[in-house]
C-alpha cells in the first residue's frame, strides 16, 4: 500500500498544487495565514523524511567505495559544473530566479531519491546507505558553492535574512531529532514499529506543504509565470545532462548495473523541500525562489516518470555496462 502511495505521488502533488492555486486564487483573504502553518507542517515533514535515513549507520555507505566515489564526484563536482553552464541561460533573469535554481539543484535529493531508486529496478540497499552521505555533504558544501555563484551577494543575502535561524530550526533540529528516534529504536527494538508509521507520512504531508505554498503563494506564481518558461528549459535540460553524466560515470567507474541507475536517479532528484526552509527565510525582494524550488519539483517529478522508463530499458540495461555479468549489485 504505502508503494502505490509512492508511486502515484506525481499525481498526488500535482491536485495538490492546483487545489492550493484555485483557493489562493478564487479567495485569497482565506489563504493569507496559510504561510505562517508552513513552518511547523515543513518541520514535521523533515523529521519524517530523516528518520527513514539511516543516519546511524554512516559506515554502511562507505563498503562500495567505488560507487560512493562516483556518486561524490558525480554530485559535487560535476552537478555545479552543469548548473554554472545551464546559467547562462539565465544570466538576464532575476537573481531571485537564479538563486532558486541554485539552491534547488546544487543538493542531491536523499528521500524520494530511494523511491524512485527502487521503482527504477536500481540498488535500494545502496541507495539508502548513501542518503546520509549526501545529506550532510551538501548541508557542508551549499553555502561554498552559493558564495561560488552569487559573490559577495551571497554574505549580503545571508546577514539580511533569518537563512541561520531556518537553518537550525527546520533542518538541524528535525535532524538531531531523527537520529535521537533511530538510536531509540536501535536500543529498543519494539520502537521500529514508530519509525514504518513515520514512513508513511512523508507523502501525505508534502502534499500538504505545496497545498499550502501553491495558496499562499498563488500571486507569486502568476507575477511570475512568464519567467517561469526559461527556468522549465534549464531544469528539463538538466535531468537530461544528469542522466547522461550518470551513464558515463557508470561506465568510468564500472558499475553493475543496477548500482549506475542508483548513481543516476541520484544525479536526477534534487532536495527541494529540504533547500524551501531557506528560501521562505529570504527577504521579500528574493521570495520568487520559493516559486523556482516548487516548480522544480513539480517538474522533476514528472521527469522521474521518463526516468523510470529511460534508465532501466533504454540508457542502463542489464547487458549496457562492462563488467556487469549478471546485472546484479557486487557485493
Amino acid at each position: 500500500m504505502r508503494e502505490k502511495l509512492e508511486q502515484h505521488q506525481v499525481w498526488i502533488y500535482l491536485v495538490a498544487i492546483l487545489a492550493g492555486m484555485s483557493i489562493g486564487w478564487k479567495s485569497p483573504g482565506l489563504t493569507g495565514d496559510w504561510e505562517l502553518l508552513l513552518w511547523p507542517v515543513l518541520g514535521i515533514l523533515l523529521y519524517t523524511t530523516f528518520t527513514q535515513v539511516p543516519l546511524i549507520h554512516l559506515a554502511s555507505a562507505f563498503r562500495d567505495r567505488r560507487f560512493l566515489a562516483a556518486l561524490l564526484v558525480g554530485n559535487f563536482i560535476l552537478v555545479p559544473l552543469i548548473i554554472g553552464v545551464l546559467l547562462l541561460l539565465l544570466r538576464e533573469h532575476d537573481p531571485a530566479i537564479r538563486l532558486g535554481v541554485l539552491l534547488v539543484l546544487l543538493v542531491p535529493c536523499t528521500d524520494w531519491f530511494i523511491s524512485f531508486t527502487h521503482l527504477g529496478r536500481g540498488d535500494g540497499t545502496r541507495a539508502i546507505a548513501a542518503a546520509p552521505v549526501l545529506l550532510i555533504v551538501q548541508l557542508i558544501l551549499l553555502p561554498v558553492y552559493i558564495w561560488i555563484f552569487m559573490g559577495k551577494l551571497a554574505i549580503e543575502l545571508a546577514a539580511g535574512s533569518h537563512l541561520l535561524p531556518a537553518f537550525l530550526g527546520l533542518i538541524v533540529t528535525p535532524l538531531v531529532l531523527a537520529w535521537l528516534t533511530e538510536r531509540l529504536v536501535e536500543r529498543r527494538p519494539p520502537a521500529r514499529a514508530l519509525v514504518a508509521r513515520l514512513g508513511w507520512l512523508p507523502v501525505p504531508l508534502l502534499a500538504l506543504v505545496v497545498f499550502l505554498i501553491a495558496g499562499s503563494q498563488v500571486s507569486l506564481v502568476l507575477e511570475n509565470g512568464t519567467l517561469l518558461w526559461p527556468v522549465l528549459v534549464v531544469f528539463i535540460l538538466y535531468l537530461v545532462a544528469a542522466a547522461i553524466t550518470g551513464k558515463a560515470l557508470s561506465r568510468l567507474f564500472r558499475l553493475p548495473p543496477a548500482v549506475g541507475r542508483t548513481l543516476t536517479f541520484s544525479l536526477g532528484t534534487r532536495n527541494s523541500f529540504v533547500m524551501l526552509p531557506l528560501a521562505l527565510s529570504l527577504p521579500d525582494a528574493w521570495r520568487a525562489a520559493v516559486v523556482v524550488i516548487v516548480f522544480q519539483s513539480l517538474v522533476e517529478l514528472f521527469g522521474m516518470l521518463v526516468y523510470l522508463r529511460w534508465v532501466p530499458h533504454g540508457l542502463i540495461r542489464e547487458d549496457g555496462l562492462p563488467g556487469s555479468g549478471q546485472g546484479g549489485s557486487r557485493r
